[in-house]
């Protein structure tokens, strides 16, 4: 069920747990050498080692079942491609827990209660007792997992997110090289979207993987969001979450400013919607089962925008943090990963196996 990968994986912070630990993981798939050195043997179970410690076959089977879609009938080897994928995700999440450790970041049980509760609230105790038997978990299982996100956050928060500043000057140059992206030749639009559909998508877009794939599901992920956001979430935090469009899913929902005239020839619901909402406002147009959170950001008037505007200050401020957030995260990301050694035990077997899930034997991990 969805809410359950809710739980694990999205619901609790500012900023998606996902990305800091799942997402940017997509660029961990290089190891450099170390040499050959000796190395301890590894338990049988082992999966994989990162600096010493093991993540084991039972902590990766975990994984996959606090965050697997429950609709989704996979292949042996697209579950297993799958569990690999995974696998290296808590390769780096692992090395972003010892990076907390050594940092003496902590995380109050009184932060991880209120994150488990909010992650939940939605969610009948019937419900929620029912899907964790059905995925052979304990609410201890699905608590350490969020507790392992929360820590994970917690250090890109520290090491990355908290050092990103953007100048005056950087806003000026900015404005200067795009001049004309600030030169309203009509009035406009921005608008903000949060897209759900009632069908399940060959693509999806967003942090968390979350697809809505029934007009029931539909309904309740827009009503769950709604509720969230009148909770204080973050209308772009939400949209990277759960949008199932995957081009503005990657933008915090964010569409830029729509001319009048272009806004005239969408459908006739969204475009009075827009016309008639206040900036800040969030509306929900449904149609055939289909559901799209709408954001009015602003409206301007025809004209040339320059950075002594308030509001143009902060869109071109907020683009440039997004940009150097992308890449700094991104780079950490790489540079900590890179300094660990690690080996990949699953994928060393499958491979000796031919893609068959391997019986693991006790084995000594060599050089990267």
């Amino acid at each position: 069920m969805k809410e359950m990968t809710r739980i694990a994986r999205s619901s609790v912070s500012p900023r998606s747990i996902l990305l800091i630990t799942l997402g940017l993981a997509s660029i961990a798939g290089g190891c450099r050498g170390t040499g050959p050195a000796a190395a301890p043997a590894v338990s049988a179970d082992a999966w994989a080692v990162v600096d010493g410690r093991e993540i084991k076959r039972d902590d990766v089977e975990k994984a996959y079942r606090r965050t697997s879609q429950s609709a989704q009938t996979l292949s042996e080897e697209e579950t297993l491609t799958a569990k690999l994928s995974l696998l290296n995700e808590l390769i780096v999440q692992d090395v972003l827990l010892a990076r907390a450790k050594d940092l003496k970041i902590e995380l109050p049980e009184s932060e991880l209660d209120t994150a488990f509760a909010e992650g939940r609230k939605n969610i009948p105790e019937e419900t929620f007792t029912q899907e964790l038997n059905r995925r052979n978990l304990t609410p201890a299982d699905m608590r350490e997992g969020l507790r392992r996100d929360l820590l994970s956050q917690k250090v890109i928060e520290r090491e990355v997110l908290s050092k990103i500043t953007v100048t005056d000057q950087d806003v000026t140059a900015f404005h200067a090289a795009n001049r004309e992206q600030f030169n309203r030749a009509e009035d406009s639009f921005r608008i903000a979207q949060i897209v759900i559909t009632p069908v399940r998508d060959q693509q999806i877009g967003n942090r968390t993987g979350d697809d809505a794939t029934t007009p029931q599901e539909a309904a309740g992920k827009a009503q769950m969001l709604m509720e969230r956001l009148k909770q204080g979430a973050s209308f772009g935090d939400l949209a990277g979450d759960f949008s199932e469009d995957p081009q503005s899913a990657q933008r915090g929902g964010d569409l830029g400013f729509v001319p009048l005239s272009a806004l005239q020839k969408a459908p006739p619901q969204l475009r009075d919607t827009v016309l008639k909402s206040a900036p800040g406002t969030v509306s929900v147009v449904s149609n055939n089962g289909a559901h799209t959170l709408v954001l009015v950001v602003a409206k301007e008037p025809a004209g040339q925008r320059d950075p002594s505007m308030p509001e143009v200050k902060q869109a071109i401020t907020e683009t440039l943090r997004n940009r150097k957030e992308q890449l700094l995260r991104a780079a950490y990301i790489s540079a900590v990963r890179n300094d660990a050694v690690v080996v990949n035990v699953l994928a060393k077997k499958l491979m000796e196996s031919q893609g068959k899930m391997p019986t693991l034997a006790p084995a000594a991990p060599g050089s990267k």
